[in-house]
């Protein structure tokens, strides 16, 4: 079976495990399928997800030009801090900027390597935990725009991490904490502007990934040095691809490489 098309983040949804969907324009791959057997993937150019040329990619699935000029991709996405939508204040796009900054956020507690804070839109709750890997996570505070949730998350990364180990994540070399605790204990932490926001008592979200096996020493499949690799698909953890040769492949980090997909 062949398929083709270019590739964005994984779809997912929430169950027992998580289901893992690849969405392609005209046709789509339920992955949690596609466990046990042969995944070919071909490197066939670019395609930028904003103009839809073909030219490198530069960040994010766009190309350099988009990168630096579309709303989409404004320092506010990885910067919630530096909003300004609820000032009246423009960045590249007021109108489509105060759609999505001036809407309820979350400020969370996950854990995937190690326990780290984040910030995601609420609509995105569970998504953004099931991108990263995260094994359980617990909701902080909801605020009403992304900029009192980013520097809520500005002043609790002085206590907590804001990164993952992403080979940690995917070797599965985690602990579970008592996320609770740590949300009671970094309370004192959040911002006055965003401390009437605390959420108090909602209880921790597990998560469960469709994996058989965990790579020993993750292989990053990097498609610009490698355009063709093929190999047993032996699981699905935050936006990666694990391979039975310990190969990973991080979907979300190639949006944008049109792909040809052979199943055997």
């Amino acid at each position: 079976m062949q398929y083709e098309g270019v590739l964005q983040k994984m779809q997912t949804e929430l169950g027992s495990p998580i289901q893992y969907y690849l969405v392609f324009e005209n046709d789509f791959l339920h992955l949690n399928q596609l466990l046990n057997k042969v995944l070919k993937i071909d490197f066939i150019k670019f395609q930028c997800l904003n103009c839809g040329r073909d030219r490198t990619i530069y960040r994010q699935g766009f190309c350099k030009n988009c990168f630096f000029e579309i709303p989409t991709a404004g320092d506010w996405i990885m910067r919630p801090e530096l909003s300004t939508a609820h000032l009246d204040k423009e960045d590249r796009d007021l109108a489509y900027e105060k759609k999505v900054q001036l809407k309820p956020h979350i400020v969370y507690l996950a854990n995937s390597s190690n326990i780290k804070v984040g910030v995601t839109r609420k609509t995105q709750v569970p998504t953004r935990w099931i991108d990263q890997g995260a094994h359980e996570a617990i909701e902080i505070v909801e605020v009403p725009n992304r900029y009192l949730a980013g520097i809520t998350e500005v002043a609790l990364k002085d206590h907590v991490g804001d990164k993952t180990n992403w080979r940690k994540m995917l070797t599965n070399a985690i602990e579970d904490k008592n996320l609770v605790e740590w949300r009671n204990k970094l309370r004192q932490y959040i911002p006055e502007e965003a401390s009437e926001y605390y959420i108090e008592s909602n209880a921790e979200t597990h998560l469960e990934f469709p994996v058989l096996r965990y790579p020993e020493k993750v292989k990053s499949l990097n498609l610009s040095k490698t355009p063709s690799y093929h190999g047993i698909l032996k699981g699905i953890k935050g936006q990666y691809l694990i391979f039975e040769d310990d190969t990973v492949f991080n979907v979300r980090g190639n949006e944008g490489f049109y792909v040809g997909l052979t199943i055997a």
